[in-house]
């Protein structure tokens, strides 16, 4: 009988985690969990959390966040990015000016000045279809959140005046 019940009991267990599965689907998710399915957030989703920002961006919202790429932090100045996690009220500063209050899709963004969470606006741009922010370039537009969405872009911006220095 042993076989048996093990067999029900594998099989109830797929078809539990099939249906679970089903209603992931339908519930999206976080800025924070759809960042790190992406696969490509890796360094900003370590600095968010570095910052304690994580919470901020799984919470009600909404939010959008221009998202550097792990490529774009990349061309930081060598070791920037660890003084910076290092540094984490300039750090906080920094990633929350990648972040805007609501929901704005990359079709909606106007050029001009855009409030950022950290207080500084940033520069947003039009040429067409293709949007930059402080030069940044948005890669790909739209990644839909439950809290949000996100545009993934291909540098680490900075409000005016800012410089990221190389580690001495």
């Amino acid at each position: 009988g042993t076989r048996a019940q093990c067999r029900a009991h594998c099989l109830g267990k797929q078809t539990d985690t099939h249906q679970r599965h089903r209603l992931k689907t339908y519930i999206m998710k976080t800025i924070i969990d759809t960042a790190t399915d992406a696969g490509k957030f890796t360094t900003l989703l370590n600095a968010l959390k570095a910052a304690a920002l994580t919470e901020t961006l799984r919470g009600a919202g909404p939010y959008t966040v221009f998202a550097p790429t792990d490529e774009a932090f990349k061309h930081l100045a060598p070791g920037a990015l660890n003084a910076l996690l290092k540094d984490t009220k300039k750090l906080k500063a920094i990633l929350t000016y990648h972040v805007v209050s609501g929901t704005v899709a990359a079709n909606d963004v106007k050029a001009g000045d855009i409030k950022t969470l950290e207080g500084t606006p940033l520069l947003a741009a039009r040429d067409g279809d293709k949007v930059t922010v402080n030069g940044a370039k948005v890669v790909q537009a739209d990644i839909a959140a439950s809290n949000g969405v996100i545009h993934a872009i291909d540098a680490v911006i900075m409000p005016k005046g800012w410089m990221l220095a190389a580690a001495a």
